[in-house]
């Protein structure tokens, strides 16, 4: 049986992850789309995230370890976006590891 990692760990993998799969730093990822063609906004939802995730990397800087229910929010919240920008084809629809 594998051993499970630390709270810090599990944070820094879900951080690896987003980062690995978002377009977060891209040119065009802060820009909204022609009218009428979002279905919710895929600009909103990079903010969200870019904001949650420059917050966590920060705090774990600092030694704040996260609790299990901060975790789970965030791999929650990380899957919703995900779901968001394959809808607005952001991003290609495979499988995910948050």
């Amino acid at each position: 049986m594998a051993n499970k990692p630390d709270r810090i760990t599990a944070m820094h993998d879900i951080i690896e992850a987003v980062k690995a799969e978002f377009p977060l730093y891209q040119a065009d990822t802060f820009v909204c789309g022609p009218d009428n063609e979002c279905q919710g906004c895929p600009k909103k939802l990079m903010e969200l995230v870019d904001t949650e995730l420059s917050y966590w990397e920060h705090a774990i800087s600092c030694g704040i370890t996260p609790t299990f229910d901060e975790l789970r929010r965030f791999g929650k919240m990380c899957k919703n976006v995900r779901r968001g920008l394959v809808k607005n084809q952001r991003i290609p629809a495979k499988s995910h590891h948050y």
